[in-house]
């Protein structure tokens, strides 16, 4: 009632301003300072006056290029970031490697996969990551670049095909692993080869680029109905006395087994990013950990207690309210923000659908609530120019949830919990 009741104060002045002589300029100010008002308004007060106490918060988003061309032109890619300045957003975790290619000139890429770049046009003749970053850090911004893929790859890829003997598969010797409407493979990530070639490609941008961070999700793990390849198979009948491994790929050893193995080559990489730029952060964006370890093979709660992982966001992709908050309050979830600085990923919508302000505006609010290092958005072009709102509206609204810039959560530069 309070908020009408000024919604429409705020309409009758203007509308008096406006038939009279009141100098134009002026009128267009108050306009603006209304608009402004009316999206404040619409805000729950906590997620308006939770922010004010902080003087770390992540403000994230990620910049894919599926469903999105941000990344294929360089003055939309200027734009994007400066826009994200504008409404006081720190971070951004923009895709390198997706597709079976990268997105960034690799020699290493160029040698395992024929091709140094991918292919699509938009990319060419430019270095897209060194205009993330130089532009990022020209705004403030944090770059942290996304290992999106991770071990997997498109089954007709020109990866697969140059390396079938990298491939790994279920127990009847099927390959294809189903991402929606698309046929994917995964790479052995128990293969030392595989283990080389992933370790190269991340080192590779570690030391060529004045990145943050890098980050990983659950596809720096394995599909758990995988890993029963001749390879992977010798390796257990190896450490188990010649017993073959379970039928039942869900088997808690089996399972266990492969994660260790998973946790092992993340140390391993860890070590080497540290080895080439000590200050790189090593950043996971992972599923809530009982899918990450059950269904991805990817036990992120067990590497955060290594200190493996220095950023932590957690994709918790809910639309239902009280599914959301749940997911906060998990052991391995409170355990981990005693160590480092946790944050949550929060959907924003996808192609074909739409997610409203409102849904947005209250998970931040619970989010806050619960006093977590920030929010990562999924993904940039739903944040505005993929909603049934206008984009200013949106953009106004992202303004009232960030009304004030604030530093990036850093654990290297002093962050504590």
């Amino acid at each position: 009632m309070r908020n009408n009741f000024l919604i429409n104060s705020c309409n009758t002045v203007f509308i008096r301003l406006k038939s009279s002589r009141i100098n134009r300029g002026l009128f267009s100010v108050l306009v603006a300072l209304s608009v402004v008002t009316v999206v404040m308004l619409s805000v729950p007060a906590s997620a308006q006056n939770n922010f004010r106490s902080q003087r770390f918060e992540l403000r994230g988003v990620w910049l894919t290029n599926i469903d999105s061309d941000v990344l294929f032109d360089r003055n939309r890619l200027q734009g994007a970031l400066q826009t994200l300045k504008n409404l006081n957003f720190n971070t951004v975790y923009p895709t390198i490697w997706n597709w079976g290619y990268t997105l960034y000139p690799s020699k290493v890429a160029q040698k395992v996969i024929g091709r140094s770049l991918d292919p699509v046009p938009g990319l060419q003749g430019r270095d897209m990551l060194e205009e993330v970053v130089e532009g990022g850090h020209r705004k403030g911004l944090t770059v942290i670049p996304w290992f999106e893929f991770g071990f997997m790859a498109p089954a007709d890829s020109q990866l697969a095909k140059n390396r079938p003997q990298w491939l790994t598969s279920r127990r009847d010797g099927s390959k294809i692993w189903k991402e929606g409407t698309h046929d994917r493979v995964w790479l052995n990530p128990f293969l030392p080869e595989v283990q080389q070639f992933t370790q190269d490609l991340i080192v590779e941008v570690v030391k060529n680029y004045d990145i943050d961070g890098i980050q990983f999700d659950d596809h720096f793990g394995l599909p758990s109905e995988l890993g029963y390849d001749p390879y992977t198979v010798a390796l257990y009948k190896k450490e188990h006395n010649g017993k073959a491994p379970p039928e039942n790929s869900k088997d808690p050893e089996w399972v266990q087994w492969r994660a260790n193995k998973i946790t092992d080559y993340m140390k391993r990489v860890f070590t080497a990013i540290k080895a080439a730029k000590k200050k790189c952060l090593v950043s996971v964006a992972p599923n809530p950990q009982r899918f990450s370890y059950e269904f991805f093979l990817a036990d992120w709660a067990r590497w955060e207690r290594m200190g493996l992982v220095e950023d932590l966001v957690i994709q918790v992709y809910r639309n239902d309210l009280n599914v959301f908050v749940s997911e906060l309050e998990y052991p391995e979830v409170k355990t981990a923000r005693s160590h480092i600085p946790v944050s949550i990923g929060i959907i924003t919508g996808l192609k074909g659908k739409y997610v409203p302000l409102r849904q947005i505006q209250t998970q931040v609010q619970k989010v806050r609530e619960r006093k977590f290092a920030g929010v990562s958005f999924f993904f940039y072009e739903t944040l505005w120019n993929m909603a049934s709102e206008k984009p200013q509206q949106r953009q106004l609204a992202f303004k009232n949830i960030f009304p004030q810039p604030v530093a990036y959560p850093n654990l290297l530069a002093g962050w504590k919990p």
